[in-house]
This record gives structure tokens, C-alpha cells and sequence, in this order.
């Protein structure tokens, strides 16, 4: 079973500064998956895999930025709601659903969306947590 604990801080400005952006290029990452797999739904009618966007998005910029398990983990999500989308959509074929599923769309421009890093890339130094870079 997996645990999340939430905790509110109050950051100084560096580190505002520095969790925007993090979380801006999660959102800008989550924008490129999604453009892939609409791409390829929409020209092929497929359903993008876990691992294909990593593949595709190896060398993206944002990839790059963020650190790698936490990139895996945003790419993966995106390619979660595809398959979501996917097996609502058989649902609703079979008569199974009452309402049409929409494949998913593109968050709100400029916004932030959710860092997932694993236990292993966060350390603990002194009452800090230390955050991995890949800069």
C-alpha cells in the first residue's frame, strides 16, 4: 500500500522560485504527452503504451530538467489516462455507460501540475528535505 503525506510550508523566495518551476515543467511535460497520444489516436486511432512516451520523450528538454523516475512517473500517468479513456470508451460501446468518454485534454495554459518523486531520490538533511535537480 502506497502513503502520501501532505505538508504546508512557507517558503522563502529562492525555493518558491525554484517549486514553480519544477512544477511547470511537469506541466509542460504532461502538455507534450498528451499531444503525442491525441496525435496518435486521432491519426491512427491507437492508445499510446506505458513506455512509449518515454521512449519518444527521451531527450525532451523537460525531460531532462526534471529528475528521471519523476518524469517516468508524469509520462506514465498521462499514458494511464489514456488506457482510462480506452476502456471507458468500451464500456460505453457495449452499452455499459451512460455518457460518451472524452479522450483527454490539455490542462490549463501556464498552470502547475504535481511533482511525484520516489522514496529513494528525496534525502533527509537535518529537518530538510533535499530535492533532486537534474540541471
Amino acid at each position: 500500500m502506497y502513503g502520501c503525506q501532505q505538508n504546508l510550508i512557507k517558503p522563502d523566495y529562492d525555493l518558491k522560485s525554484i517549486l514553480e518551476f519544477i512544477c511547470s515543467q511537469s506541466h509542460k511535460l504532461a502538455n507534450c504527452g498528451i499531444y503525442y497520444g491525441r496525435q496518435l489516436f486521432f491519426k491512427s486511432q491507437k492508445i499510446i503504451g506505458k513506455y512509449d512516451l518515454e521512449k519518444e520523450y527521451k531527450s525532451n528538454k523537460h525531460v531532462s530538467v526534471l529528475h528521471s523516475q519523476a518524469a517516468q512517473q508524469i509520462l506514465r500517468s498521462v499514458a494511464e489516462s489514456f488506457k482510462s479513456f480506452k476502456e471507458l470508451n468500451k464500456k460505453y460501446k457495449k452499452g455499459n455507460l451512460h455518457f460518451q468518454p472524452r479522450i483527454p485534454s490539455y490542462p490549463k495554459k501556464d498552470g502547475l501540475a504535481m511533482v511525484i518523486y520516489p522514496k529513494q531520490a528525496l534525502r533527509l538533511v537535518g529537518n530538510n528535505i533535499r530535492i533532486p535537480l537534474e540541471l
